[in-house]
């Protein structure tokens, strides 16, 4: 069993540790691998999920997320209580289990088969994901169902937002949110690329390398997943060919909005 845990812990974080044991205590077998994503950030987390659990991969597979700003409620919190637990079933057998915050369920909202929410503790801990969820998540690859509460909707989540930076990868490309089936330009289209207050001239291309040293493309990239309907799901990506897209835009946060028009 491959078990995906995504969180915002940071990187090398023991808080990874501590889950990864927990986990284990219920899934003996299981071989966990960790992904850190920024503070807060449910739109990386939910575009993880979609790109983890929606592409080719074990079929015993569960992606346990945790991102949980606490920002449904802005009163203070007794018990510690936070956004509740969800489970969702993938086309492919892939099962997540994860708290439902901001984005984080948003790219796979309309490739699910049944989303649902779980009923396990909101509160007993600052670290739930540790101390509270482990257990209902083993549940649920066990097949006890005896867990599942009310299901959610599509439309009760959130839709993706088409504009903003999804993740910087090790090599400073920008992953955003933009579908390439939504642009309508002519390959090698000169266009102007906005992130946050910066600008910078691109090409669109339909190949990050198909384009000079020093070039900066607009390109789909190498991100994406099969929706239901059997159409592709390609995000553009922003590739400085033997540079830094994330340094050419002034190092951007995930998040930030990217807007783009040809010249």
């Amino acid at each position: 069993m491959l078990i995906h845990i995504i969180a915002d812990y940071g990187n090398n974080d023991p808080a990874f540790a501590e889950v990864v044991q927990r986990l284990l205590t219920y899934l003996p077998n299981a071989t966990p691998h960790c992904l850190s994503v920024a503070p807060f950030s449910t739109l990386a987390t939910g575009f993880w999920v979609a790109q983890l659990g929606l592409n080719t991969g074990p079929s015993d597979r569960l992606v346990y997320h945790n991102c949980a700003p606490r920002q449904d409620n802005p009163e203070g919190r007794i018990n510690n209580e936070g956004e509740g637990l969800t489970y969702a079933l993938l086309p492919n057998g892939t099962k997540i289990v994860g708290v439902w915050a901001g984005y984080s369920l948003s790219f796979i909202k309309h490739e699910a088969t049944t989303i649902y929410n779980l009923n396990v503790s909101r509160g007993g801990s600052q670290f739930r994901s540790r101390d509270v969820f482990p257990q209902a998540a083993a549940a649920i690859m066990k097949g006890d169902d005896s867990i599942l509460g009310d299901a959610i909707a599509p439309h009760q989540i959130p839709d993706p937002p088409s504009d903003r930076i999804a993740w910087v990868d090790g090599y400073g490309n920008l992953k955003t949110t933009i579908p390439a089936s939504s642009i309508n330009l002519p390959t090698q289209t000169k266009v102007i690329v906005r992130v946050g207050d910066l600008v910078s001239d691109a090409i669109y291309s339909d190949g990050s390398f198909k384009v000079p040293e020093g070039t900066l493309a607009f390109a789909p990239g190498s991100s994406g997943w099969t929706k239901q309907d059997g159409t592709k799901m390609i995000s553009m990506e922003l590739f400085l060919r033997g540079g830094s897209a994330w340094r050419r835009f002034g190092k951007p946060r995930v998040n930030q909005i990217v807007t783009f028009q040809p010249l």
